[in-house]
């Protein structure tokens, strides 16, 4: 069974119980974010474009849980350089 979890704004997550995917990791700033980056868990992050409402968090929470960013080579990117290894 999968579990949505809605976060607020543009960020949500998807969980088989296993895995859990995360989606447009938008907490810092957003006045709708049910929840703070630092405690969110996830195995894999999916920024959908380079807007700072949908890439959020995602190098902060990668680097914290060593979650695999997935989106194009230009988020891949900003995602290292924030976290110094690009």
């Amino acid at each position: 069974m999968l579990l949505l979890t809605y976060y607020g704004h543009s960020a949500f997550a998807l969980s088989d119980g296993k895995d859990k995917l995360l989606f447009d990791p938008f907490f810092s700033g957003n006045p709708l974010a049910t929840t703070t980056a630092d405690v969110v868990t996830c195995n894999y992050i999916l920024v959908s474009h380079g807007h700072a409402d949908h890439l959020g968090d995602a190098p902060a929470i990668a680097a914290r849980t060593g979650a695999m960013v997935i989106g194009t080579p230009e988020i891949l990117e900003t995602c290292r350089a924030e976290n110094g290894h690009g």
